[in-house]
């Protein structure tokens, strides 16, 4: 399973550099704020996602629902279509609450501290960003945090990126994501962000 748990894509060679709206390569001094990814970016959460798979297909098929093969994406998305992702959601925040207790910091964590403020959003439940960035004392560098339930979708769709933003009080076009997957490339393209790699990011540190 990758990072950020439930079903992303991993980012292979696809896009793999900064990049603005414009196209321009831009410092990452120059954004008004930073956004990060959690899960394989700051931190590495310890949860068995294929036990994850095997509760959220259990609560699917005790009510009929078929699951066959699905990753925890497309039980989530099977889920909703059934009435049932709030229960289903509910059993993976359950796993990442435990896993953030223990979860590893990353390299890029060190370098969270910047003078512009600063926001995470993730795939993860909003509940265990919190306790993963509590637990590395990252929550005091953290003015944003937005996860899994904070607003209506998740990643790639481009509103949880806006929601942190307007947090933070700065325009799209003003901010960086750093993140380690696909998905979040493109929800950073999609909410007219600039994006790095997380590995870039951490390699450039």
């Amino acid at each position: 399973m990758s990072s950020d748990g439930v079903g992303r894509e991993e980012n292979g060679d696809v896009g793999r550099r900064r990049f603005d709206p414009a196209g321009a390569t831009r410092s990452v001094s120059e954004y008004d704020a930073i956004v990060y990814d959690l899960d394989g970016t700051l931190v590495r959460l310890d949860v068995d996602w294929d036990a994850v798979r095997e509760r959220t297909a259990a609560v699917l098929t005790a009510r009929d629902v078929e699951v066959g093969g699905a990753d925890i994406w497309t039980i989530r998305e099977r889920a909703a279509e059934h009435g049932l992702l709030d229960r289903v959601d509910d059993v993976i925040a359950e796993f990442e609450r435990e896993g953030a207790r223990s979860a590893d910091r990353l390299p890029l964590a060190g370098t969270l501290s910047h003078e512009v403020p600063v926001g995470v959003c993730s795939l993860n439940a909003e509940s265990a960003c919190r306790i993963a960035l509590e637990l590395h004392g990252l929550d005091g560098h953290v003015d944003a945090v937005v996860g899994r339930g904070t607003v209506e979708t998740v990643k790639p769709d481009p509103e949880p990126l806006l929601y942190a933003l307007d947090t933070l009080g700065v325009p799209p076009e003003r901010a960086l994501f750093v993140g380690d997957s696909d998905s979040d490339r493109v929800a950073a393209e999609r909410a007219g962000m600039g994006f790095e790699w997380a590995g870039d990011r951490a390699n450039a540190d």
